[in-house]
Formats: structure tokens, C-alpha cells, sequence
């Protein structure tokens, strides 16, 4: 059985490297193209189907069951997104042309003036529109934000039974104690004064019966008095604010604000989680909590992984970015914060000398002028019209040469 589901999304373009790739192909462990390196992100892979059934995995047991349904045939859990279609009429010259406008998602209010006003407050460029930009943003912030990956050990590569069982608790740990999706309201509505305890543990299963539970009969305070817990400038009145249930009912976002303190990248669909007083994405919460591979791009579960560069790595993802062979105990070289094996990294990366025009091993020191390399040698660095070594000497470089004086780059250039 193949795990990873290397099937899917075969031949998918790549939207960063557009005809440079020939489609999307899974490698056999790391989330990435083996055509083109890039993420799985990157390319037009997942469908709104498979999207709508990972969302739709994540709130499954959780208190936001309102905001899936179960297919009958298989039970699987999808993602009841609300898709949002605005008609606005046009006059044109002659006659009036109906603009249908179709949002791949939009904030499940009944209140759909309260939905558009939310949208109108995002950036143009990331308001998920079909066919724009704005809905490629919201699909590739769905499969960085949310990886299948963090929550779904069948997605993992190779997991010991033992990894199984301590990923399924950290997740059950996760939807009890953090996972949660924003209310967008009028400031004015909600009741700040509710009491924190009555609105998380209420044992509701849904959402609204809680924050119905406080409404504001009254709302007699002006909208100039709630202030946005991210940017600290007041709420306009009018105006819907974003609210976290995880972090109370006294605290609220402006739509734009209600960002990953991490990333500060909008949550897409407003789903948070909540830690110390922060908003995380699903990803950054996850890294907050568990190393993270660099290779595998997977959690790591195990106590045995190894830390380099700044990062982690499960010990037998320890590898090769381009060759993919082991790494312990040999010689690497970073290359864009990848490891790449010496061999690799002599066929692939390494600078060319101009004296000799062979690969120039990175271990040995080189001279370096405007992308021009020489190996730091006698044979190597001398003036390109007398020989004379110029290691130590000033030098007159002219494109690739050098020059030991004016005269030899005057005799050379004649």
C-alpha cells in the first residue's frame, strides 16, 4: 500500500516554476517534486474534494462538528465550507450585465452583509475569489498551515506503532486544548463581560449556542472602545471584528489582524490555535510544540533524531538533497539550507575555476571576485598576460581576468 499517495496529483503544474517542470511526482519520503524540488504547496495538486476531507478530518471529535458532514457511503468526514456567490448587477451601455462574484470560502454568519463587509476588510490579493490569486493564496496556505501530514499518521511515512500512538494523543491533546475557528461579529453584540468559564466548558457541541449565550441586549458601548488585540488600533464602528473563543470573548481581531504570530500569514478559513496568548497556524503550533524534520518535513515522535544546521532531522532523513544518500559522518556542504554530499555538490554546485576551468572543491580556499572564482593557488590566480602569481598582490580584474598592471591589461586588451 502506498502510503504517501504517490498517485496523487501526478503531472500537476508547478505555479512557482511554471514550464520548467514537467508536473508534479511525489518523492518517496520528503513532501516535495522530484521534477522541480519544490513543494508539494507550491504545485496545483490537491483537489477541493481532498482538501474538504483533511479540513473535515481535523474537526472531526472536536466541538466544530457543526462544520462538517459525513457522507453516507463511507463516513468520511468533509468540510462544509460556506462557498459565498454575490450578484451584483452592472449597468452597461445597453443593457444591465449580472457580475456573479464566487468565494471559495467565506465565514459561516447568516449574515451575509457581515460576510461581504468581512471579505471587503482582507487584502484584494488574498480574498479567495475563485480563479484569482487570492484563491491559489487560500489553497496553498491550506496545505502549508494545515499539513494532512500533522494530523493524520496514515499520511506519515513509515511511523513505528509507538510513533502512531503518541502522534494520535498529541492530536487528541491539540482539538481538546487549542484547535479552534474564528466568529465574525459586530463588536457591539458581544456580551465581553461572560464569564471565560461558561463560554469554554460549556460542553456544547456547537459553536453558536455559545456565543449566542452572549449576546448583548444592550450594546451601548461605541465600537471606538474595542480595540484589535493584534494591532492595537480601534475597531471602526460597524465594522465585523474577528473573535477567538479559545482566548475569550474580551479579546478581538480586525479580518486582517487575525494572522499566525508566527508566519503572519492570514488563517486561512480562520482556523487558530491557540497557545500562551498567541494565534498560531496549524504548522507553527505543531513546530512550537514537537521538532519538526527538515528532511521529511514530518513531526518528529521518536527520541532518537538528530539536530544540524539549526535544524532537526529524523536520523535516516539526515540526507543528500540531491543524491538522497545518508549523511552521518560525511562530508556536507548547505546549499540554500540543504545538506548536499561532497560528490553531489562538486557535480552540481561548486564554482568553477577560471585558471584551471575544473570544479573547485569546497574545502580548499578560493579567491572570489563578481561570481568569478580561481582556486587559490599559484598555478591557479596569476595575470592572464604574464603568468605572474597574484595571490598576496593587488590585481586589475577585467571580466573573468586579472591583471598584475596596467601595462599587461593594456597588451592583452590591444
Amino acid at each position: 500500500q502506498m502510503g504517501l499517495g504517490h498517485e496523487q496529483g501526478f503531472g500537476a503544474p508547478c505555479l512557482k516554476c511554471k514550464d520548467k517542470c514537467e508536473g508534479f511526482e511525489l518523492h518517496f519520503w520528503r513532501k516535495i517534486c522530484r521534477n522541480c524540488k519544490c513543494g508539494q504547496e507550491e504545485h496545483d495538486v490537491l483537489t477541493s474534494n481532498e482538501e474538504d476531507r483533511k479540513v473535515g478530518k481535523l474537526f472531526e471529535d472536536t466541538k466544530y462538528t457543526t462544520l462538517i458532514a459525513k457522507l453516507k457511503n463511507d463516513g468520511i468526514p468533509m468540510y462544509k465550507r460556506n462557498v459565498m456567490i454575490l450578484t451584483n448587477p452592472v449597468p452597461a451601455k445597453k443593457n444591465i450585465s449580472i457580475n456573479t462574484v464566487t468565494y471559495e470560502w467565506a465565514p459561516p454568519v447568516q449574515n451575509q452583509t457581515l460576510a461581504r463587509q468581512y471579505m471587503q476588510m482582507l487584502p484584494k490579493e488574498k480574498q479567495p475569489v475563485a480563479g484569482s490569486e487570492g484563491a491559489q493564496y487560500r489553497k496553498k496556505q491550506l496545505a502549508k498551515q494545515l499539513p494532512a501530514h500533522d494530523q493524520d499518521p496514515s499520511k506519515c511515512h513509515e511511523l513505528s506503532p509507538n510513533e502512531v500512538k503518541q502522534m494520535e494523543q498529541f492530536v487528541k491533546k491539540y482539538k481538546n486544548e487549542a484547535l479552534g475557528v474564528g466568529d465574525v461579529k459586530l463588536p457591539g453584540e458581544v456580551e465581553t463581560r461572560a464569564n471565560e468559564k461558561n463560554n469554554v466548558n460549556n460542553g456544547d457541541r456547537g459553536t453558536s449556542a455559545a456565543v449566542g449565550a452572549m449576546e448583548d441586549k444592550s450594546p451601548d458601548r461605541k465600537a471606538s472602545q474595542y480595540s484589535c488585540y493584534r494591532c492595537k488600533l480601534n475597531m471602526k464602528e460597524g465594522d465585523p471584528a474577528v473573535y477567538a473563543e479559545r482566548a475569550g470573548y474580551d479579546k478581538l481581531w480586525h479580518p486582517a489582524c487575525f494572522v499566525c504570530c508566527t508566519c503572519s500569514e492570514l488563517l486561512v478559513d480562520m482556523i487558530y490555535f491557540w497557545k500562551n496568548g498567541n494565534l498560531y497556524c496549524g504548522r507553527h503550533y505543531c513546530d512550537s510544540e514537537k521538532p519538526r524534520c527538515a528532511g521529511c518535513d514530518e513531526l518528529i515522535f521518536s527520541n532518537e533524531y538528530t539536530q544540524a544546521e539549526g535544524q532537526n532531522w529524523h536520523l535516516k532523513h539526515f540526507c543528500c538533497f540531491d543524491c538522497d544518500c545518508v549523511l552521518a559522518g560525511e562530508i556536507y556542504v548547505m546549499v540554500n539550507d540543504k545538506p548536499v554530499c561532497k560528490p553531489c555538490y562538486v557535480k552540481n554546485h561548486a564554482a568553477t575555476c577560471q585558471g584551471c576551468h575544473n570544479a573547485i572543491d569546497p574545502e580548499v580556499q578560493r579567491v572570489t571576485y563578481n561570481n568569478f572564482n580561481w582556486h587559490a593557488t599559484q598555478e591557479c590566480f596569476l595575470c592572464s598576460c604574464c603568468s605572474k602569481c597574484l595571490i598576496g598582490q593587488k590585481f586589475m580584474p577585467v571580466e573573468g581576468m586579472v591583471f598584475c598592471s596596467v601595462e599587461c591589461k593594456k597588451k592583452m586588451m590591444s
